[in-house]
């Protein structure tokens, strides 16, 4: 499981500042987690994150791997407003079943489980995520979720990430053309696998590119697919890659 790091938001423009920059509606908070994005001006992604309401206080839940970039950004966008961001000094604590008291359920999928934010480190996760994100067509951070990722070809929509509804936010222009006004021919699906491959590895069809390997676990994996070139058997370095039909 990757390392989370959690920031906490405090002042009086939190949700107003946050508003106008994240994909999804901040007033979802009251309701439970939020998972969102934040993008570049072009609408590529950026950044993923879950947002918690702690008090008047917003908690972001993000990959350490990208935390750095979003406080910086979040700083560059922040100018006079009354935010300010610092660590919260808490850990992630994920799990199955029943959602404790202090958890929230995930807002991707329900087979993600829940997610608690403590002081103490989670030592006893043995939960297998991988194969649930594989099954689930989730996303994760620096496998699926690329600087050259458009949201809604990773499932941003499917996965409620995304709000339609909410106004206007960074990258939101190029986000409601793909769509209302274009049908996605690439994007992210779940493919049988025979054979060894690793990911990153190259897709191809015909000897055409069809795609690029992502996460796998046992006989299946995610893929970054041209639909119009998955229609068979493809290949993936020495193995055999076939897209799931409903994926």
């Amino acid at each position: 499981m990757s390392t989370r790091r959690i920031l906490r938001l405090t002042g009086t423009d939190t949700r107003d500042f946050l508003q106008g920059l994240i994909t999804n509606d901040i007033n979802k908070l009251d309701q439970g987690l939020v998972y969102a994005a934040i993008l570049t001006p072009q609408g590529k992604f950026l950044a993923d994150f879950f947002l918690k309401a702690d008090g008047q206080d917003v908690l972001v839940d993000v990959d350490e791997s990208l935390a750095d970039l979003l406080v910086q950004r979040l700083g560059m966008y922040k100018l006079r407003a009354d935010v300010r961001i610092s660590d919260a000094d808490l850990h992630l604590h994920r799990g199955l079943g029943e959602v404790p008291d202090d958890g929230l359920a995930d807002p991707r999928s329900a087979a993600m489980g829940w997610r608690a934010y403590r002081i103490c480190q989670q030592t006893n996760d043995k939960t297998d995520w991988v194969a649930l994100r594989v099954a689930h067509m989730v996303p994760r951070t620096g496998i699926e979720l690329t600087p050259d990722s458009f949201i809604l070809e990773v499932g941003f929509e499917r996965l409620n990430g995304v709000d339609f509804r909410k106004g206007c936010y960074v990258g939101q222009e190029v986000t409601a053309r793909m769509k209302h006004k274009t049908e996605l021919r690439k994007g992210l699906a779940r493919v049988a696998i025979e054979g060894a491959a690793e990911s990153g590895t190259a897709i191809e069809a015909g000897g055409k590119a069809a795609g690029t390997l992502l996460s796998r676990s046992g006989d299946q994996a995610l893929a970054y697919l041209r639909f119009d070139r998955a229609t068979g058997p493809m290949q993936a370095g020495d193995a055999t890659v076939t897209w799931v039909p409903g994926s």
